[in-house]
């Protein structure tokens, strides 16, 4: 698309080429944004100023590429294109503010994050019950605690006995950037805590100061985690993909799907995001 014959744009263009020392490919897309932007206003507006653009016009032109199927992340490049063109602007004296500020930029969908069903979930609980071995045991308490309580596969292998409070029903997690955090825990999960750690004291006998340990008394590492989950998961025919990750993903989605609050799910999982 060709660029009107427009001194600010050139202007601009140049700037980009010559001082900021843009890519060909990058001057194209800045160029094409800004030639579709300003072919709109003239056809929609007749000849616009650049100080005569306010955020409606743009509001309308980005409206009009939504209904065409453009995509979001397109359009946040296009926004993107506006906001630097109108900075330049405002930093040469062209205009005295951007009507770009009050445009917010559309979000990118993502992708959303892959849970067990609850029948699922309860079938692999069930079925991890019967395990005997000491790696089953463990296998059992991974995945029990990680759908429990939503935490990290590093939170719950750094995770210490001490940190377990059996009388008020709660777990003290040391989370990213050494956040701590309680969460609530149910009777059932510290009685299985508590059957963990008896028979640990009786079949290893001394081991390392961590709640979950291999069959050696040595803290989990996370490949030993991350594997052991993993083969269980296994069994979930309906789960395309497969990590300790997709379980805390699990917690957070039975919480909700029960009526829970979005904001305090956030904090019990310990971060902004329910995706991370």
């Amino acid at each position: 698309m060709q660029v009107p014959d427009n001194p600010d744009i050139r202007s601009f263009l140049d700037h980009l080429r010559f001082e900021k020392r843009y890519s060909v490919h990058t001057l194209r897309s800045y160029s094409d944004d800004l030639a579709a932007f300003f072919s709109y206003l003239q056809d929609q507006y007749g000849p616009t100023t650049a100080t005569e653009i306010t955020h409606g016009h743009i509001r309308s032109w980005l409206a009009g590429l939504k209904e065409s199927g453009i995509s979001a992340r397109s359009i946040g490049r296009k926004i993107s294109t506006l906001r630097s063109y109108f900075k330049y602007l405002l930093k040469t004296g062209r205009v005295e503010a951007s009507p770009v500020d009050k445009v917010i930029t559309p979000k990118s969908g993502k992708r959303l994050p892959v849970f067990i069903k609850e029948e699922d979930t309860k079938e692999l609980l069930h079925s991890l019950a019967s395990t005997e071995s000491w790696k089953g045991m463990n296998a059992r308490m991974l995945i029990t605690f990680f759908y429990a309580t939503g935490m990290r596969l590093s939170e719950l292998i750094n995770l210490k006995e001490k940190h377990l409070d059996f009388a008020g029903k709660r777990i003290k997690v040391l989370g990213k950037g050494n956040k701590e955090r309680l969460i609530p825990v149910s009777a059932e999960l510290l009685e299985l805590a508590k059957d963990y750690v008896a028979a640990k004291n009786r079949e290893i006998g001394k081991a390392e100061d961590a709640f979950l340990v291999t069959e050696k008394g040595k803290k989990l590492y996370p490949k030993y985690a991350y594997l052991l989950v993993n083969s269980w998961l296994k069994e979930v025919k309906t789960l395309d993909k497969k990590s300790p990750h997709v379980l805390r993903h699990t917690f957070a989605t039975h919480l909700l799907n029960q009526g829970a609050d979005l904001n305090a799910v956030k904090e019990l999982l310990g971060h902004s995001s329910l995706a991370a």
